[in-house]
């Protein structure tokens, strides 16, 4: 009975021991995981600031107590575009975002308590200082093409300047969206349409001019195939009549009565080519005389 007494006593006794010893564990270790910071308070003073992953230890509560940040890259996100003015007084509505993240916890600690909104609080207030000084400096054009990407890298090195004494590192900045305002936009509006209006007048000037020239040149080089075919048809009839003609006088030549009687008959064809053609002359004359004696003719002209 006595033996029996004595295990449970000393079960007991192991059983509190292990609680004892837990509860001292949780009370006097700490972890830090990859991405957090722990700080170490100790009766209410910063102490140490372990960055390192592992597990620690510490006095109880409220000897040391442990605070936790936050040390992968985060994300602010402006609410509401920036009205911003450019080196041509226009204004521009600007929305942007800032990635960022803790770069010395203890100075992050001292400048805001570890409050991430007044962290974003602050660092908002500095891009908009930032933003308006890099856009006033550029032009509409350059701001939204040509040095949007330069403009970027301002932003970013010039809040990092502002925010390198308060524990932040920047890490990228950039610019979502640049428009104008509504009132602006219907003036870009218009003298868009007006300058695409300007281009398409001058493309149909430049078209019509074209058109004409090709007219002028095509209108010239049919005169010219026109006049070339009538030089080469008068040339070929001038060749052709010559032959008929070479041709006529040797037949003719062989029968000197048939070219007489032939030349007769074509100058009837000639005067009377058509039946409304009317001649009047004296039937007695030569010009018929072929018709009343053939023979007597052709012995008269010979």
């Amino acid at each position: 009975m006595t033996g029996g007494t004595q295990t449970m006593k000393k079960f007991t006794t192991l059983v509190i021991a292990a609680i004892i010893a837990v509860g001292a564990a949780r009370l006097c270790l700490y972890t830090v995981g990859e991405r957090e910071y722990a700080l170490v308070f100790a009766l209410g003073e910063l102490v140490e600031v372990k960055s390192e992953p592992g597990l620690y230890a510490k006095l109880p509560a409220p000897f040391q107590n442990v605070v936790y940040l936050d040390r992968r890259i985060l994300t602010m996100d402006t609410p509401q575009a920036d009205l911003v003015q450019t080196s041509e007084k226009k204004n521009l509505l600007i929305d942007s975002f800032v990635k960022w993240r803790i770069h010395d916890p203890r100075s992050y600690w001292v400048s805001f308590q570890g409050s991430e909104r007044a962290a974003e609080d602050r660092v908002a207030a500095l891009l908009r200082d930032a933003l308006n000084q890099t856009v006033n400096r550029r032009t509409v054009n350059q701001i939204t093409s040509r040095e949007r990407d330069r403009a970027m890298s301002e932003i970013k090195a010039a809040l990092q300047s502002r925010v390198s004494d308060v524990g932040i590192e920047i890490v990228d900045v950039r610019l979502k969206r640049v428009d104008f305002t509504p009132e602006i936009s219907e003036s870009v509006y218009r003298r868009m349409e007006a300058e695409r209006k300007r281009v398409a007048s001058e493309e149909r000037s430049e078209g019509a001019a074209a058109a004409e020239k090709i007219r002028a040149e095509a209108d010239r080089q049919r005169a010219v195939i026109l006049a070339e075919a009538y030089r080469d048809a008068q040339r070929i009839k001038g060749e052709g009549d010559s032959r008929a003609n070479a041709i006529y006088a040797e037949a003719f030549s062989k029968d000197p009565e048939f070219a007489r009687f032939y030349r007769n008959i074509d100058a009837y064809r000639m005067s009377f080519g058509k039946p409304t053609d009317m001649m009047v002359l004296d039937g007695s004359g030569e010009f018929f005389e072929i018709f009343k004696d053939p023979e007597a003719g052709a012995a008269k002209q010979r």
